[in-house]
């Protein structure tokens, strides 16, 4: 045991990822949080973007099935959905339709609440871990703040019935989410505030959720349970609808959250307006699978997209007995899917520091942010390779005019091209799928030979005519729902014959 006690401000997921490790290493482990905690799967007002489309990368879901055996598992039996995107979504980018087709990577669609609900009922199987709800925390307790012997102690807070209270703490992790108050208390307490990196590049998004129509009554078009549709890529005079990264996300009991998100662009607020839009987004078929489904709830907007690292790992002396996890230390934009996967992978390495080292001393709380920092690192140029491409986008991340433009030309086309080489190369679309599961950098995959050679293989193949499996299907019909996985160039060449696809 590394303590007696560990206090986590926050029950959400990073609060109770970081608790599943702690219960390794302390004797008990004390939750607070601020909610009532529902016992099934229910929005609660602490995780408002519980009302969006949530995945959870692969790279988090093992890391969360390290922390919490069988949670797979548990998720599949709630009622969450082991799908594989290339074979069970219909993908639309820039030429069209995508090709229908076995792939390496698979995920659990749900919801955020079924996957709130499932931790928590993790968490209950630890009788080391005790969650107090109706708890606000209203400060820290400190010693020496700013210097070399300076630790917080402890954690300040407010019950349900206004009554003040304080918990003496050997380890407090901050999982208190964009919002925190932490940085406030270590400052009034004499520790310098982390430098922050931030970029907003303006992305709003908006949500309904629906329910299916029952199976037998679905249309035959529907070979899909998810339906991608991402922004045109043409200059040209069109709906600003077109430029929406919109979604049709299937999660447990047979519903779907219908979700549409742009850069820069005013979303729906409106049932009728949200409804509307969703049948001018550049594919019909998403406007007609919205309106085939029966809505469940009222259109939810989010604005709070920005991204905000706060550099605890920059500070000289960085407050011991404290960790962050989760938006508290690093928030992204929530398109890219990043958050509850970064969180995960924080209580991991947590867990690791607390196996290998013996003592919880200034060294301990370095090495802790200094490993933290190379796996945020991951995310975070992810996050800026698309982000930072926008003139209106603002932050201390903003780059010169000439790189946003750059950014700008050349993001959509290369993310075209990995998806077409994608196709036929598997070595592309392996290495792909690891980067957007955060199991390699976006440096790793920019310094890989292999991958490149494979884009530029598929490059010249294309404009010989020698590629094999079609693509660029008319996004103005239904998504294609052959199998194209093992086409050969004989199956081209038939499908050639009959009409069913281009030479």
């Amino acid at each position: 045991m590394r303590g007696r006690t560990a206090v986590v401000l926050g029950g959400s997921v990073a609060g109770l990822c970081a608790a599943g490790v702690l219960a390794r290493h302390f004797d008990e482990v004390i939750v607070l949080e601020r909610d009532r905690l529902p016992p099934g799967a229910e929005h609660r007002r602490g995780v408002p973007q519980s009302k969006h489309p949530h995945f959870l990368l692969n790279s988090g879901r093992r890391a969360i099935g390290e922390i919490f055996p069988g949670f797979e598992e548990a998720l599949i039996a709630a009622g969450g959905l082991h799908l594989m995107p290339s074979m069970d979504a219909a993908y639309c980018d820039g030429d069209g339709w995508a090709p229908r087709k076995s792939g390496s990577m698979t995920m659990i669609y749900s919801s955020r609440v079924l996957i709130e609900r499932v931790l928590r009922d993790k968490v209950r199987e630890l009788p080391s871990i005790e969650i107090r709800e109706g708890v606000t925390v209203t400060g820290l307790g400190s010693a020496g703040g700013g210097t070399a012997a300076g630790r917080v102690e402890g954690v300040e807070y407010r019950d349900a019935d206004t009554d003040a209270g304080y918990l003496a703490a050997d380890l407090v992790v901050d999982a208190l989410g964009r919002g925190s108050s932490v940085i406030d208390w270590l400052s009034a307490a004499g520790w310098s505030a982390p430098p922050e990196k931030t970029l907003d590049a303006k992305v709003t998004y908006t949500s309904r959720w629906y329910d299916l129509p029952p199976a037998g009554e679905r249309p035959g078009s529907w070979w899909w349970k998810h339906l991608v549709i991402t922004p045109a890529q043409d200059e040209g005079d069109r709906p600003e609808e077109h430029a929406f990264l919109s979604n049709f996300f299937p999660i447990e009991g047979d519903r779907a959250i219908v979700c549409m998100g742009s850069w820069g662009v005013r979303m729906p607020r409106t049932a009728e307006a949200f409804e509307a839009a969703a049948d001018r987004v550049r594919a019909p078929a998403f406007g007609r699978a919205t309106r085939t489904c029966a809505p469940t709830s009222e259109v939810h907007l989010t604005r709070s997209t920005g991204n905000k690292w706060r550099r605890f790992d920059l500070l000289d002396v960085p407050p011991a007995g404290l960790v962050c996890v989760g938006d508290s230390i690093c928030a992204f934009n929530p398109f890219y899917a990043q958050g509850m996967s970064s969180a995960a992978r924080s209580a991991l390495i947590l867990g690791a520091m607390l196996r290998d080292r013996d003592a919880l001393d200034l060294g301990f709380f370095r090495a802790f942010l200094g490993r933290q920092k190379k796996s945020l690192d991951v995310p975070w140029m992810l996050a800026m390779a698309r982000d930072q491409a926008y003139d209106f986008a603002t932050g201390t991340e903003v780059v010169a005019a000439w790189r946003r433009r750059l950014a700008a030309r050349l993001s959509w086309p290369i993310f075209n091209a990995i998806n077409a080489a994608s196709r036929e190369d598997a070595y592309v679309e392996r290495t792909f799928a690891q980067v957007f599961n955060l199991d390699k950098s976006l440096r790793q995959m920019a310094a890989d030979p292999r991958f490149w050679f494979g884009i530029a293989r598929y490059k010249v193949r294309q404009r010989l005519g020698r590629t094999v499996v079609p693509g660029g299907f008319d996004d103005q019909r239904d998504p294609p729902g052959t199998d194209f996985t093992g086409y050969t160039r004989a199956a081209k060449a038939s499908s050639a014959e009959t009409g069913l696809v281009d030479a």
